[in-house]
């Protein structure tokens, strides 16, 4: 078993077709046993891109309510979801005063310190997995380790 924090750039691949699906698919398949956290944020952050990817033409609309069906599902059982509190807030905020990140991306990043730290507690190590550049580069600027899914087809 191991620990994985997913970001919505990589989850998203899991409901999309593109580069690096097969990565997330496997990674995030529950008979793989895996813990996978996602921020609660994620759950709006997937659905806004399906739905973009819905209004430029990639996803049909009967596809779109199947695919968006899919993922209020798997968010509500598969996935350990971190919620946002004041004090992850507070460390976001921080995050984005100093690490240059866009909002959400701090956002991210704090939910994935938070677990980072729960399972460092528990004797677990976790991976980031996200497709942001930025993001990435943050946390590995936090010690934290980072899994790009596009480097995979």
């Amino acid at each position: 078993m191991a620990v994985f924090f997913i970001d919505s750039s990589a989850l998203v691949k899991r409901y999309v077709r593109e580069r690096g699906t097969a990565f997330v698919t496997d990674t995030t398949d529950p008979a793989a046993a895996h813990r996978v956290y996602i921020a609660r944020i994620t759950g709006v952050e997937v659905i806004a891109a399906l739905a973009r990817r819905h209004r430029a033409g990639d996803i049909a609309t009967d596809a779109l309510a199947a695919v968006i069906a899919q993922f209020r599902e798997e968010f509500a059982v598969v996935y350990r979801v971190v919620e946002m509190t004041a004090g992850l807030l507070a460390d976001a905020m921080r995050l984005a005063e100093t690490g240059e990140l866009r909002g959400y991306d701090a956002v991210q990043l704090a939910a994935a310190l938070r677990v980072h730290a729960e399972c460092t507690a528990l004797g677990l190590s976790i991976t980031v997995i996200s497709a942001d550049a930025d993001l990435n580069e943050a946390a590995l600027a936090e010690g934290l380790a980072v899994e790009d899914p596009t480097r995979y087809p």
